[in-house]
């Protein structure tokens, strides 16, 4: 079983750039306004990432020519922003995708869309081939994503 705890730190950082992001510009502007800020927030911090950023993906070990253009990477962090009324399954399932494809150990999933800013924390097991919910120390709550349950607020 993978440990995500020494994410801990660079998590921590971006949800707080997030909340910076969202107490400044507040909700329901588009996507790309709030990615925009949100790396502009991560390098006034001094956290280097990288907005629509090609990214290699992978089928049984194989790299594949085809790619995706992912929201923001930090490091091997994947964060999908959103700005809709709610976090939808669709959303944890591109997430999922995304670190599926390209091993990315972890997905951060926030959503600027409401008044209050919502996200949540996912880890990828390779070897299980499955994407489970973290908590805020990066522990794992849930084996296994039930789509059906409530949305985890932060």
């Amino acid at each position: 079983m993978r440990n995500f705890k020494g994410y801990k730190d660079i998590v921590y950082a971006i949800i707080g750039s997030a909340m910076e992001v969202h107490s400044t510009l507040h909700w329901g502007l588009l996507e790309a306004v709030y990615n925009e800020s949100l790396c502009l927030e991560l390098a006034d911090r001094g956290i280097k990432c990288e907005s629509e950023k090609l990214l290699s993906c992978f089928y049984k070990n194989h790299k594949l020519e085809k790619t995706y253009k992912m929201d923001v990477v930090v490091d091997d962090v994947v964060v999908e922003l959103k700005s809709v009324k709610t976090i939808m399954p669709a959303h944890r399932a591109q997430l999922f995708n995304y670190m599926r494809l390209t091993k990315h150990p972890i997905g951060i999933l926030i959503n600027f869309g409401a008044s209050k800013l919502q996200g949540e924390r996912y880890g990828y097991i390779e070897e299980t081939n499955e994407c489970v919910l973290l908590d805020r120390n990066m522990d794992i709550l849930s084996e296994s994503v039930d789509w059906d349950e409530d949305d985890y607020d932060e």
